[in-house]
């Protein structure tokens, strides 16, 4: 679907802020205009139907990203993932199940960005313990609120996941990023069409879940150490240097004065070499 449309990218415009003011100028659909773009893609595959559901839900997209700020991962690079699980949503929405698209999306978009940040986000050492994993793909879910975790809420998680209260401590300060607020918090008046607490969830078909736990049975440090090995000694320098070094990550300036190149030469060497890792991690599992 997404190779026979043309649709707004962060790439093909100047600035993640253009993409933003861009996306945001699509009208969101009423309940009878998506049912009637949705029928129309069911029925006769019309990719105009299919551009304008999924133009109407790009901001959906954008706010669920930003709930994964935390991962220390760029905020394009999540966009782009969950668009492209906004697209997958589309190709299978039926409409005729009684369900707004925003609530059956939710689902894809949020299980793409977490395969994304499973195989990038800082290659890490969350992989290197079952329980680690476990805690990583469970630990949101579990608390219940967006501040710090209660001790009696630590001892909950640690008793239902069977991992020691210093290890949810742990994983806790690793991953405190933002979470998804259930009404939406934006000064845009048509965004609050998208806030989650406005639909009802579909109760069926949740690949989140399937993915994360395929992710935590499958994952290993082995894999990782693969994908580094499978690098040049200068690739493999930079990604350790920028996501694996125990006290903190150099920068692309302090990698460019090591190699005597530009810093720009360094990003360039440095996604060349993730998207590299990311194809061997995709074959290994």
């Amino acid at each position: 679907m997404s190779n026979a449309l043309t649709l707004p990218s962060i790439s093909s415009l100047d600035s993640l802020d253009q993409y933003m003011r861009t996306i945001k100028a699509f009208p969101v659909l009423t309940a009878e205009e998506e049912y009637d773009l949705a029928t129309r893609l069911r029925k006769d595959n019309d990719l105009e139907s299919a551009k304008g559901l999924i133009v109407s839900h790009l901001r959906l997209v954008a706010s669920i990203a930003r709930g994964y700020a935390g991962y220390g991962l760029p905020q394009a690079d999540l966009i782009q993932e969950g668009n492209i699980g906004l697209m997958k949503a589309v190709k299978r929405f039926d409409p005729d199940r009684g369900v707004r698209l925003v609530s059956f999306a939710m689902h894809w978009i949020k299980a793409e960005i977490n395969e994304y940040i499973v195989r990038n986000w800082r290659l890490v050492k969350v992989a290197t313990t079952k329980a680690q994993r476990k805690l990583f793909f469970n630990l949101r879910s579990m608390r219940s609120g967006t501040g710090s975790l209660k001790p009696e809420e630590v001892a909950h998680i640690a008793r239902e996941l069977k991992v020691k209260p210093e290890e949810v401590l742990e994983m806790e300060s690793r991953m405190g990023g933002h979470e998804i607020s259930l009404e939406g918090n934006s000064d845009d008046e048509h965004e609050d069409a998208f806030s989650p607490i406005s639909y009802l969830e579909d109760p069926q078909l949740e690949p989140s879940e399937k993915l994360a736990e395929q992710q935590a049975d499958h994952i290993q440090t082995d894999g990782l150490a693969s994908a580094l090995n499978s690098l040049d000694e200068r690739s493999r320098r930079i990604v350790q240097a920028r996501w694996l070094q125990e006290d903190s990550s150099s920068t692309l300036h302090d990698l460019a004065a090591e190699f005597g190149v530009s810093a720009e030469r360094i990003r360039q060497i440095e996604q060349k070499a993730m998207q590299k890792m990311k194809a061997a991690l995709s074959e290994a599992y």
